[in-house]
This record gives structure tokens, sequence and C-alpha cells, in this order.
């Protein structure tokens, strides 16, 4: 079933051309990722699609009886309005009844009497009705993983990040057939983002994203579109799939030109000889000509972002943190912090939101002091302070001229100078740009800007939060091997699980309450030792119970505690029965779990028959299930191994 066609939509801004003559369509259970380098018109894309940009020409057809949401990458909210108010602003009729529910309930909590008790009455009809319980208990999941709990709070108070998230608690509530997310994953720690990806593949949902985030990429797209020079490419894939297809891709088009220049060549000659008697017998020829000429110089070099600027020389010492601490209020960030940094460490810095990585970071640069403790950095460290918040910029002045302030001349690595226009070009900005408005530039081109006149002050010391938010993946991949070769120290806070396993060599884990755990590895090895540890720790715990009484216990030690009385229970062996039961369980999970990676591809793969799609999810769903039912009573039986 089609949801979405496009046919023949194109957009251009002056002379510059987005996309030309582009064709796409999405079927129900459809998951498409849409990636582009900066500027190149993935964010306008969607805007025309939702009808907030004018196409130049083109059809965008959506079909009749489906409900459409679209996120924003800087979504704009009444903000007058609260949290409570802006999410339950909808046509929704599920959500209008939750919400009628929640307010009366409140109105009869807070003054009893005949009238609120009727109407808590309707209203309770009304979900019975419109069997909307269940909806009630998703959208308090949905604010709870989003970690949203300022529901009375008025918007105009948010942070851009708190922001982010109520747009996509507000368009994951409403429940919609087709949903356009621009950057989702932005202002989302990897908690968050974890969730979200399950969210996501575990409902019948059709979706169109941007995101730069390669392991959600891979994990909830099973199609690919790619603008690339104003075209449209399609890959039937994850993104794993895309990189293989498009490297393909991109060197048979390469063969292709080289064939058509050595044509060119012959070609030309042919038609600087030809008589002037033959012009109208050859003139398919020379129509073939011009065809030729097009196709040999359709792949003018590409020109491609770099990043050479020198490092200045770094000595022995480069940072200290001694015994610090610092808190606000009764909140504390770190406490009784020590660590001594050596040459070339790169660090990666992870936690929940709001558990004060940014602030770690502030106090590097002097930006916040600790209460207590001294951080002291050698004489010839040179710090390059990549900031969440980006570069303040003065919206009327040329791009040329924010480099110009810094200036003129930029020494690079090779120990030459380039000239702040030459090297805005090596930056991907062409002279057109550079004498353009900073007003001009996407979000995409500004955190380039921004990068750039960090690392034209020669940095030894790169602090890098949140650098991949707003950045191409094309531009993510430069950076990356940037850093691999950067002689200096980073440190990185960034909710992009790709980019911290492959930049970092170890982690500060801020576990909260001043907790900063130094852990040896990258990301995903953390995640994997935390699974490991927290499944030691259920089983653990599973051996403690909760008992009503305590009378005719035998061999039990009993503890105290305020509200409750726990017992140890000793290990039961095992019946016969039971080890079979147990042994039987480790096949059945192994095999569920065989089956669950069988049938995700296969989602991941994607079908044009909506049946199978609607299948397949509901599988996963039964599988998991079935998966947390097994494992749960292997725990239980462990027990007594």
């Amino acid at each position: 079933m089609n949801y979405l066609s496009i046919e023949s939509l194109s957009k251009s801004y002056g002379e510059k051309r987005l996309f030309d003559n582009i064709s796409f369509g999405l079927n129900q259970g459809q998951r498409t990722g849409l990636i582009a380098k900066n500027g190149a018109g993935k964010s306008t894309l969607l805007k025309t699609i939702m009808g907030k940009e004018i196409a130049d020409s083109g059809t965008i057809t959506f079909r009749k009886d489906i409900v459409v949401t679209y996120l924003d990458q800087n979504p704009l909210f009444d903000e007058s309005k609260t949290v409570i108010e802006t999410i339950y602003n909808t046509n929704n009729p599920l959500l209008n009844a939750v919400r009628d529910y929640e307010s009366a309930l409140t109105a009869f909590e807070n003054d009893y009497n005949d009238k609120t008790s009727d109407q808590l009455e309707k209203c309770s009809a009304m979900m019975d009705k419109l069997e909307a319980w269940d909806f009630e208990a998703k959208i308090h999941e949905i604010l709870q993983r989003l970690k949203i709990a300022f529901l009375d709070t008025q918007i105009s108070t948010l942070s851009g990040g708190q922001k982010k998230r109520v747009a996509l608690a507000k368009v994951l509530i409403n429940e919609p057939d087709l949903l356009i997310l621009d950057e989702p994953t932005n202002h989302l720690d990897v908690e968050m983002i974890e969730w979200l990806e399950n969210y996501l593949v575990s409902r019948d949902l059709t979706l169109l994203l941007v995101t730069h985030d390669r392991y959600f990429l891979d994990s909830v797209c099973n199609e690919i579109i790619e603008i690339d020079n104003g075209k449209l490419f399609h890959y039937k894939g994850n993104f794993q799939y895309f990189v293989e297809k498009k490297a393909e891709r991109e060197a048979m088009e390469s063969s292709e030109i080289d064939k058509a220049k050595n044509l060119y060549r012959r070609e030309l000659e042919w038609v600087r000889k030809m008589p002037r008697a033959r012009g109208t017998k050859a003139k398919y020829r020379v129509d073939s000509f011009y065809e030729t000429k097009e196709k040999a110089f359709s792949g003018q070099k590409e020109e491609k972002l770099e990043l050479g600027v020198k490092m200045s020389r770094i000595g022995g010492k480069i940072l200290e943190f001694i015994k610090i601490k610092k808190a606000f209020g009764e909140t504390k960030i770190v406490n009784d912090f020590s660590y001594v940094f050596k040459k070339g460490e790169k660090i990666g810095v992870i936690g929940k939101n709001g558990v004060g990585k940014s602030t770690f970071l502030n106090m590097i640069m002097g930006m916040e002091m600790p209460d207590a403790g001294k951080i002291q950095s050698g004489e010839t460290i040179i710090f390059g302070y990549y900031s969440q918040e980006g570069l303040q910029l003065n919206e009327d002045k040329r791009v040329i001229e924010v480099v110009k302030d810094i200036a003129e001349f930029i020494p690079l690595a090779d120990g030459s100078k380039l000239s702040a226009s030459g090297l805005l070009t090596k930056f991907l900005f062409p002279p057109d740009v550079q004498y353009g408005y900073v007003s001009k530039l996407s979000g995409g081109e500004r955190r380039r800007l921004y990068l750039m006149t960090i690392l034209i002050k020669n940095p030894n010391f790169l602090i890098l939060d949140e650098p991949t938010n707003d950045l191409d993946i094309v531009t993510l991949s430069v950076l990356e091997d940037f850093l691999t070769n950067f002689q200096g120290c980073v440190l990185i806070v960034t909710h992009d699980r790709y980019f911290m396993d492959k930049m970092v060599d170890h982690l500060f884990v801020f576990e909260g309450g001043g907790v900063v755990r130094d852990f040896p590895g990258n990301y995903t090895e953390y995640r994997d030792k935390k699974e490991s540890e927290d499944k030691i720790q259920r089983k653990e715990e599973s051996g403690s119970k909760i008992i009503p009484e305590i009378s005719n216990i035998p061999n039990t030690t009993i503890s105290n505690s305020d509200s409750l009385v726990t017992r140890s229970v000793p290990k039961k062996k095992l019946s016969f029965k039971e080890k079979f039961e147990f042994e039987q369980l480790e096949k059945d999970i192994a095999a569920l779990e065989a089956e669950k990676i069988k049938t995700t591809e296969l989602l991941n793969a994607g079908s044009d028959k909506h049946e199978e799609i609607i299948e397949w999810s509901s599988k996963i769903e039964k599988i998991i299930s079935e998966l947390d039912e097994k494992s749960l009573r292997w725990l239980e039986l462990s027990e007594g191994i």
C-alpha cells in the first residue's frame, strides 16, 4: 500500500540547485533513511514534503486516509503553553480522551463533589469506549523514557534539547501511520537512543528519517535513499548495505566516465575534421558527440573536505585533575576525582543527560570552577573547545570575514601557509558561499565553519562536546580520519555510538552521585560489560525474597529494614524434572535468539507486501515476549545449579 509518492520534484535557492527531478515513494512498513551532504537539501526536502517549503516543480501525494506527523530539526512551539498542554494539543481522539480523563481525575482528587465525580465517570466511560487505557500507559512510558517530568513547565523556559524531546514525545504519542523525522537522536542520551531504536523497529510504522547516527540507521532502516549532486539513488537495505553498494556505484560511474572521455577525444577529432558538406548526413553523430561530452565531464573531480592544519608542540605535562569536587546543591557532579592525562589519549565521556558531562568540560576550560581540588594544565597546552552551543555568529557577516577575524593566513601541517579564502575552499566553502552571508548557511555548514575556526588556532588538546550534531556522514568520516591521526589529546562527549567506538581508548563514565568510573575500552565494550554486571546482580537479587511472615521458617537469616523484612533463602537443589526443564530452556532460548535474528534480517531487507511486514513485526513481538518469559524461568532454575 503506497503512503507517499514524490514525482519529478525539483528545488533551487538562486543558482544553487538542491535536487533535480527526483522521484521516489514510500510503501506501508518501509523504514527509509535519507542521506546527503550538509547543504544538499535533506531538511529542505522533508519541509517540502510537509508543505513548509514550496517546490519549483513536481508533485507530492499522500494517501488520503493516513495520519502523518513530522519532527522538525528545530521545532517551534507556542512559548506561552506548558509542556502538557503542548503534548495534548492534537486532534487524536485517543489522546483527547486521556487528556480529559487525567484532567477530571485531578479535579476529583482536589475537590471531591458530585460534579467532579460525574465528570470523572463520563471520562472513564469514554476511555472504556475508545479502549484508551493501554494508550494512557503508552503515553506515560514515552514521557518516562524521554525523561520529560517537567509537564507543568512553560515551553519558553526550556532548553533547546528539552524542546526537541518534547517534540519527539508529541509525534510518537500521536501514533501516526507515516512518521517523518529530522535528526531524532539529537539531544538524546545513549539510553534514550537505544530505547527509540527498539520502539521504532517493534511497531508497524512507516518512516522517513534524516540522521547522522550510523548505528541508528543500521538498526532502524530497511532502505536508504541518497541525494548526490542533485540526483536521487535508491538502496534496498540498511546503512551497511548502502556503504557497500555506494562504493560499487561510484567505481562503475568512474569506469563509465573514463570510457566516455576516451570516446570524446576520438569524436572531437572527427568533428574538427568533418567537411561542411557532410553536415546534415552526420547530424546524428554530432548529437551523439554532445551527449558523450556531457557524460565525459559529468564526473568532475569531487572536492573533498581536508583537515590538515598544524598542531602546536605538546610538552611533558598535559592536564591533571587533583581530587576535584563539584556539586550544584544536593546534586553531585564529581566527587574526589583525580586523573593525569598522557600524550595522545582519546577519552570518551558518557552518562545520562543532566549528570554533568558539559559541566565537567567547562571546568577544564575555566568556565566553571570546582568546589574543591585543582585542575592544572601544562604550559604548552592549547585547548580547542567545540561546545554543544556552537559558534555565536553575526548573521550579517560574510563567511570569509568570520575567518579573517581570526587570521588572514593559517599555517598548515606541512609547514606552508594558506589564505583565509584558500582554507575555506579546503573546508568545502566555494567562493560564492565564502562571500555570502552567515545567515544563508545550513545548520551543518555552520557546524563545519565552527569546527574550522577551532582547528585554525592549532590546538593540541581538543575538547569536543557533541561534535556529530548536524554534521553529515561524509564530514564525520573525514573528522574521524583526522582525529585518528591527531597526535594531541582528545576528550569527547557524544551520543553517537559509532563515532565513540571508533575514536576512544577508554571512557569516563558518569554514573551519578559524583561517581566517575574510568573504563578501559570503547562504548560497545562498556555496554557488554555493564550488561554482564547487571545480569549477575539480577541473579544475586533473585536469591532474596520478600516474605509477609517469618514464623516457622528454619535456617533463615533475617534482616530488618524500616518497612519490610527480607530473608536469604537457602539454595534448593533441582529435581530431575527441573534439571530437564533447565536444559530444555537453554535449547529453546538459543533457538528463539536465532529466530529473532532471522526475522529481524527479513524486516531490515523489507518487502513490497504489506502482509509480510505485519507478519514479521508480529512474530518479533511474540519472540521477544517468549524470550523474556523463558529467560526469567531460566534465571530462577539456575539458582539451584
